[in-house]
């Protein structure tokens, strides 16, 4: 089962997220593709992307879309291993988990940068990506 990860291409803390995700992907099911990407604009609802403010990671799997805290925890949940152990955030409400979340992303670029354009996969990981 293949699951799509949606990060801001830009971000420079989203794209340690993806290398992150890469090293740990032992099954290799994670495909990924920035928002900013045209392939991501035409696949994600309207209601969950908001053009002007890219400021969450979005997943794509058995057939849903998540977002935020509820998309971190999901990939944890297809990395398995012991990575299990996070789903214990689930037992913290999501609006305590989201609000963790929005409160990170908004100072994301401050506190790890920005990158001037989206990141190019290199080629021994471009099957790894959707466009």
């Amino acid at each position: 089962m293949q699951t799509s990860v949606f990060f801001d291409g830009v971000c420079t803390l989203c794209n340690r997220g993806v290398n992150f995700l890469i090293k740990h992907d032992k099954k290799g099911v994670l495909k990924f593709a920035s928002l900013q990407s045209e392939y991501a604009q035409n696949v994600i609802p309207k209601a969950l992307l908001d053009r002007d403010n890219l400021d969450t990671i979005i997943v794509y799997t058995d057939g849903k879309f998540y977002e935020r805290s509820k998309a971190v925890l999901k990939l944890c949940k297809v990395l398995g291993g012991g990575f299990y152990v996070v789903l214990i955030g689930y037992l913290i409400p999501r609006f305590i988990r989201d609000g963790l979340y929005r409160f990170i992303a908004n100072n994301r670029y401050r506190w790890f940068g920005r990158q001037s354009q989206c990141r190019v996969p290199t080629p021994d990981l471009k099957e790894r990506f959707l466009e």
